[in-house]
This record gives C-alpha cells, structure tokens and sequence, in this order.
C-alpha cells in the first residue's frame, strides 16, 4: 500500500484514513471471513460496548430510506470485559490501530468501561456521548454541561487517545464540541445518525420496533459535511468525519472540510467491497493530482 496515504493521528500511525464507523462491522470477523482482509483499514473501530452485555431493541431492527437506511439495533453487544477477552485480540493482529467506541447511560457506567479499556493495549477509545443520559432522560451529547462532566471524568483515569464521538440532533455541534475539547478530548468524530422514523400504512404502526431509530447513508451526507466543517473551524484537535460516505470522492470532500481521517458505516453493509475500490481509488487521485501527502487537502476548501 502507498506512503500516499499514510496518516499519523493521535501519536498512532494509519496505513490510510478509513476507519470502519462503529457498529457498522460487528467486530470484524465476518467482514474478514467473508469479504477482505480487514487489516487493510487504516484503523479499526469495534461496535458500541458498554458496561455489561446487551440484547439490544425489539426488532424489526433496520429499515430501508431513500439513499439510506434507519437503525435501532440499541447497542447489542456482549459487554467490555467479554470484548477484551474474545474480541480485542484479534483485531489487534491486523496491525491497524484499534479504538473501542465506549457507551453508558451514566457517568459511571463510562469510567467503568473506559476503566476496564485502560488496562488493555487499545490503542484508542472513542467515547459516544450518543447514549440516553438516564439523569436528564436526553443523551449526553444534547448538553455541553454534560459532555464536558462526562469527558472530564474519563480524561482523569485514561492516557489513551481520547476521542469523542457527537450527536448531529442538536443545534450548534460546534459548541459541543468545543465543550469535549475543554474537557481535555484528544479529538472529535461526528457525525452520529439523525433521528428519524419510517411508516407502515397498513398497519399504521412506525416500521422500527423500537418505534424512532437513527438515519445514515448518503442522505446525510451533506449535514455532516456541514457539521464537520462547522467543528473543523470551531477546534485545535484533530476530527473525524463520518455520513454517507460511499466512494473516494466523497472522502476527498469530508478532507477538505477538516476531517483528517473518516469512517464508513451504511456502505460496510450495502456494498461491503467498495472499501478496497475506494482505497485503491483515492491512491490514484493523489497520483493523478500530485499529492504528497493527504494534509495537503485537509480543510482546503475555498
């Protein structure tokens, strides 16, 4: 693989800037068993965990949008230590830095995974201040207040990379953000899905059994691309950008709003052998367009 695309991020050095977005590949098994070698992303992301195993919502669980698709899987996963014990091992043989997307409902339930991801050699974590706050009945990321106490608490007791992943339902990320980085965030990754709901007029019931769940796909794409600028121009830490990325093109877009890395999430599922095309892709545009280096292009929009 190309020097092109190299990046160095956090004090970790990525083979490229594509990450799998979290819950997006489970923790990776499937998609090396059956597609391709994850070891060529130039991270890795596990799905959500938290403090004890989840079974997640009622299904259905997923549904189809136009250019998108609802989920409300409700953060099924086996629980921090079950991870560390079954699943950590192996995506640390890809020889691709590994981040562990951290949930909770409460600021304990956060310094208790993180706690327990300290002790390992995770190379990252990335803290979802998505989750439903159970003290204000909103998620976490809706208040500053909030993401600041809750990223200030697990900045005590980690020296790992710190990066906190916001919610785009809210009206200024910026100000968010800005709250995670007080708070002593290493980086920012947004955005998360957009709450959303689809119908069934037959039965006149919301298709999602969960009722409500979170939209991504290309349909979002260009709310991130506007949140991530909006974050870019608003901190100093690196961000992440993430919303309905599909081909080399549309990373070359979040790049030139600010994002100096990117995850892919929707397409994972829909068209799971595009991550090959788009890293081979986005070698030959550097190529073509004499570029040495990817921050060349970081935040260069005019």
């Amino acid at each position: 693989m190309s020097k092109l695309l190299q990046r160095k991020v956090f004090g970790l050095e990525f083979k490229n800037p594509i990450i799998p977005a979290s819950g997006c590949f489970n923790m990776g098994k499937e998609v090396d068993a059956n597609f391709f070698p994850i070891k060529i992303f130039g991270g890795l992301m596990s799905k959500g965990i938290t403090r004890a195993n989840r079974l997640g919502n009622p299904a259905p669980r997923v549904a189809e949008t136009a250019s998108g698709m609802l989920n409300a899987v409700g953060l099924q996963n086996p629980g921090v230590d079950h991870f560390i014990k079954h699943d950590l091992p192996f995506l640390k043989k890809q020889g691709s830095p590994v981040f562990a997307n951290a949930c909770g409902n409460t600021v304990d339930d956060y310094l208790y995974v993180v706690g327990q991801l300290e002790k390992t050699n995770i190379d990252a974590i990335e803290l979802n201040v998505s989750c439903p706050n159970v003290k204000m009945g909103l998620s976490f990321g809706t208040d500053a207040g909030a993401v600041e106490e809750v990223v200030s608490a697990v900045r005590k007791i980690t020296k790992k990379p710190l990066v906190v992943k916001l919610t785009p339902n809210v009206t200024s990320p910026a100000l968010i953000a800005k709250a995670a980085e007080n708070a002593g965030a290493d980086g920012i990754s947004l955005i998360n899905t957009l709450g959303g709901m689809a119908v069934d007029i037959k039965t006149r019931k919301p298709v999602l059994g969960n009722r409500a769940g979170g939209l991504s796909g290309a349909a979002v794409k260009p709310v991130a691309l506007k949140m991530v600028h909006d974050v870019y121009k608003a901190v100093k830490i690196p961000v992440i950008g993430l919303g309905g990325i599909q081909n080399y093109k549309d990373i070359i877009e979040f790049m030139l709003v600010g994002a100096t890395l990117v995850q892919v999430g929707t397409t994972l599922m829909t068209d799971p052998m595009s991550i090959p095309q788009m890293i081979a892709d986005l070698e030959n545009w550097c190529k073509e367009n004499k570029i040495k280096n990817l921050d060349e292009i970081v935040g260069g929009l005019l």
